[in-house]
C-alpha cells in the first residue's frame, strides 16, 4: 500500500501467499500522481534495492533501517512523521475482511480494500 503525503491510500497491491511485500514496492511508486520529494517506509522496506530505486525517481528515502544496518541519515521533522506508515494500515484494519482476509482468490479480496480507501477519501 502506498499512500500520498496526506494519508489516504494511493495505490494497492496484494502480496501472494505468505510472501513479502517489499517486491511489489516499485511498482506502487510509479502510481503516485506527483514525484515525491520524500518516501517514508517502515523497517519492512528496508534494502538497499528499495533505497536506490527511491533514489532513481529523485526522492530521498526516510526508510527506518534493520537493526543489523548501519544507520541512515534522514531529517528529524520527516523521520517524526512516520506514524502515518503506522496509520496507513490502521484504517483499512478497521474493516475486519481486510485484517482477516477471508476472500480466497486476489480479484475478490482487492474489492474491500478498495472500498475501504473510498471511504477514507471520503472521510479526508
Amino acid at each position: 500500500m502506498i499512500a500520498d503525503g496526506r494519508g489516504p491510500a494511493v495505490a494497492f497491491a496484494p502480496a501472494p501467499g505468505q510472501a513479502h511485500e517489499l517486491p511489489t514496492a516499485p511498482d506502487l511508486l510509479d502510481c503516485l500522481p506527483d514525484l515525491p520529494g520524500w518516501v517514508v517506509g517502515d523497517r519492512g522496506s528496508a534494502s538497499d534495492a528499495c533505497r536506490e530505486r527511491v533514489w532513481n525517481i529523485g526522492a530521498c528515502s526516510a526508510i527506518r533501517p534493520k537493526r543489523a544496518d548501519a544507520p541512515v541519515a534522514c531529517r528529524a521533522w520527516i523521520y517524526n512523521d512516520r506514524h502515518r506508515v503506522g496509520n496507513l494500515w490502521a484504517r483499512p484494519k478497521e474493516w475486519r475482511a481486510v485484517a482477516t482476509r477471508y476472500e480466497k482468490t486476489a480479484r475478490s479480496f482487492l474489492g474491500v480494500p478498495c472500498l475501504a480507501a473510498t471511504f477514507d477519501w471520503l472521510r479526508s
